[in-house]
């Protein structure tokens, strides 16, 4: 068992910066994929961006260039430094961690994200 718990969610301008955590602690092991999906309202959940354990990234186009995945290994935590933020980016941040031997996904709680002025 995997248990993620996000953090760093809020209410921010347009333009603005936030930083999302996610801390992964149980049966997490290297052979992992650690990432964010995101879903606003009316919407179906969309990947934000991810990262391997060997930290190949990979980024939603419309994120691409905004966004930056990092991972802490020693402290199996996920980062997703999200700057330039826009309206549209509006969303419940959900973080996810996927096992790449078994296959099993754990998904964390979800943090809100909203853009606006």
């Amino acid at each position: 068992q995997v248990r993620l718990v996000e953090s760093g969610g809020g209410l921010v301008q347009p333009g603005g910066s936030l930083r999302l955590s996610c801390a992964a602690s149980g049966s997490v092991f290297s052979s992992n994929v650690m990432g964010y999906y995101r879903q606003a309202p009316g919407k179906e959940r969309e990947l934000v961006a991810h990262i391997t354990s060997t930290s190949i990234t990979n980024y939603a186009s419309s994120v691409k260039g905004r966004f930056t995945i990092s991972r802490d290994h020693a402290k199996n935590t996920v980062y997703l430094q999200m700057n330039s933020l826009k309206p549209e980016d509006t969303a419940v941040y959900y973080c996810y961690c996927n096992k790449v031997i078994s296959g099993a996904t754990y998904w964390g709680q979800g943090t809100q994200v909203t853009v606006s002025s």
